[in-house]
């Protein structure tokens, strides 16, 4: 099957394409745009992270569950919304670790394309999603994709794993932890934030792993 993805993912990924659960999942996902249903991202941003994050290039995975569900948010990156759309209350609280973490002023703009152009993979590990109903996607397949998107970069070695959440820690495993950073805390939410996300540095002590091994720090 032809999947109009980055070309070093479409490599490592070539075994998953021709295998009957993404030939279903297709299937599935293109019944639903051709239904007449409101299915974010758009078509062209299902693959935005792999897009604007190739193979080569990860340093960083933030693991996400599915794609928001409200008009104009989703775009292919987990966490971020499209610049003038207004982050939503996980991303704010993102971006208040980062002040406290780094001293940088939070951003008034949702969109993390600049960290995806980094090395940071936002990977959801639902790709697509039916408006106002969270993980309707979920149960078709993407999660058996998203696993082998974990494995097939849990190859590399000096990756930072950043997992917010018990979702999040499940996906990543199989990741070698002599061998990467992997950093976990509860979500970003409003709702656990406060019981260890606040505090939790990961941005810095990303940023301190990725220098001791010989690569330039995330620009948060």
């Amino acid at each position: 099957m032809d999947v109009k993805i980055e070309e070093s993912w479409k490599r490592v990924l070539s075994d998953e394409f021709d295998k009957e659960y993404f030939i279903k999942l297709t299937d599935f996902v293109r019944g639903e745009y051709l239904a007449g249903k409101q299915i974010y991202p758009a078509p062209k941003n299902i693959f935005n992270a792999f897009n604007l994050c190739p193979y080569d290039a990860v340093r960083v995975v933030i693991i996400g569950q599915d794609p928001y569900h409200e008009p104009g948010q989703a775009h292919g990156l987990c966490f971020s919304v499209p610049n003038g759309i207004t982050p939503p209350p996980s991303l704010i609280n993102i971006y208040k670790e980062i002040e406290t973490d780094i001293g940088r002023p939070s951003s008034t703009n949702g969109d993390l394309t600049h960290w995806a152009e980094q090395g940071v993979l936002l990977l959801n590990s639902t790709l697509t999603v039916a408006a106002h109903l969270a993980a309707s996607h979920a149960g078709h397949g993407w999660e058996q994709f998203t696993d082998a998107v974990i494995r097939a970069v849990a190859k590399k070695t000096g990756v930072v794993y950043m997992l917010w959440g018990s979702y999040a820690q499940r996906k990543a495993e199989f990741v070698d932890a002599n061998s990467n950073l992997i950093l976990k805390s509860v979500h970003p939410s409003p709702l656990s934030a406060y019981r260890g996300f606040f505090g939790c540095k990961h941005f810095s002590k990303a940023n301190e792993y990725l220098i001791s091994h010989g690569q330039k720090p995330i620009d948060w």
